[in-house]
């Protein structure tokens, strides 16, 4: 009989390289193979499972409300969904929102809403090295070849400002723009982080041009950097946050985060999904948002990032030649390797720690916000074992 990678080749479109492990569960911060293996997880599922694996409220919370109904469309709505969308505005202090699926669902609901405002003549603008998703208009604000090539034509209007290069951003917005997407820490593009000069420029260019910001926080959101959303740290008040991975539990949400200009660009009729705020979704969601905020755990992500950046630096330091840059805030971090980066995820796999590369060198730590320093620990141990390795 064939095995499960054998079966996945059989059935399945060959759109991912799967790791090799055959898992069977997972539990807090550590996924278990079916062969007895146990692997510390710094990955997090893309940064989706905050609260790790098996988390005892979500299970409860899950299974309570799956008990009640686990789905009935949008024609309805429910306390769960409610609940879930008072504790989700109330720390975003945004003013209405939108459930998605997704948080290309949710770009693509942000690029409609801009639209909608400000027409099809005006050009929305992104940053070079930015990912926003793998939908048609997600993926016409992602200025990334290798995710764009073989499917144009892509949305016109769409045109993109150089990374964190203020020159570039006053000569390409005036009063022609709808809009513009910033991360403010890229995720994809290797942990790269706004800078202060460049959000200051921004925001005189939004309140010369009134046009509308969008804080793409699918990933760098819901405490992971140790604030609630990546430009709090930049003292940005955006007009429209997307969000997602997150604030699901492990479960398939996001949300469109409106400001109050923005709340009623949308009439009946004009934007919907199917299953976007799931009420077993949702009731997941809460539990991740009541421990991330009103419990305490963002405050323990800003203070256990302080200690893992620092233990990274301090690798830096000693290995200046193998590592170029660490960078990164609360558990989103990067490190830039000045060496070959191929095969790291494979010699932290044997040393059975699950990691990242993206943008071909940078490591990329997502690790649950449960982490402990134990875990830091451990991680940084093998993290040098690695780096010490002659990597080709």
């Amino acid at each position: 009989m064939d095995n499960i990678f054998e079966k996945e080749k059989k059935y399945f479109l060959p759109t991912y390289n799967r790791i090799p492990i055959d898992l069977s569960h997972g539990k807090g911060v550590y996924l278990f193979a079916k062969n007895g293996d146990k692997y510390l997880d710094f990955f997090s599922g893309l940064g989706v499972n905050a609260l790790g694996y098996a988390h005892p409220a979500i299970v409860e919370a899950v299974t309570k409300q799956i008990t009640l109904f686990g789905h009935l469309s949008n024609n309805y709505i429910t306390d769960i969904q409610v609940e879930f969308a008072e504790l989700l505005l109330k720390h975003s202090q945004m003013d209405k929102l939108f459930l998605t699926n997704s948080g290309t669902e949710s770009i693509e609901g942000a690029i409609k809403l801009i639209r909608k405002k400000y027409g099809r003549e005006k050009k929305i603008f992104a940053l070079t090295n930015s990912f926003h998703g793998r939908t048609y208009g997600a993926m016409s604000l992602t200025a990334r070849s290798k995710y764009r090539d073989g499917f144009q034509p892509l949305l016109p209007g769409i045109e993109f400002i150089n990374f964190n290069d203020v020159e570039d951003l006053t000569n390409k917005i005036s009063e022609d723009t709808a809009g513009i997407f910033v991360e403010f820490i890229q995720g994809e593009g290797g942990i790269n982080l706004i800078s202060q000069q460049f959000a200051d420029q921004l925001k005189e260019l939004k309140n010369k041009f009134d046009f509308a910001l969008v804080s793409d926080c699918i990933q760098c959101g819901i405490g992971r950097t140790g604030m609630p959303f990546s430009h709090n740290y930049l003292n940005m008040e955006p007009d429209i946050i997307t969000s997602a991975k997150a604030i699901g539990g492990g479960l398939p949400l996001g949300a469109i985060l409106t400001s109050k200009e923005y709340s009623n660009i949308f009439d009946v009729g004009k934007h919907g999904t199917t299953f976007g705020g799931n009420s077993v979704s949702c009731a997941a969601g809460k539990v991740v948002l009541e421990e991330v905020f009103e419990k305490g755990l963002m405050k323990k992500v800003a203070s256990n990032g302080k200690y893992l950046f620092n233990r990274l630096l301090e690798i830096q330091n000693r290995l200046p030649e193998k590592i170029k840059e660490v960078r990164g805030r609360g558990y989103m971090v990067g490190v830039e390797l000045s060496i070959d980066s191929s095969h790291f995820v494979k010699e932290m796999r044997e040393r059975k720690v699950l990691a990242n590369v993206t943008n071909v060198n940078v490591v990329r730590l997502l690790p649950p916000l449960i982490v402990e320093l134990e875990h830091i620990d451990y991680f940084v141990e093998k993290f040098e074992e690695v780096i010490k390795l002659n990597l080709k």
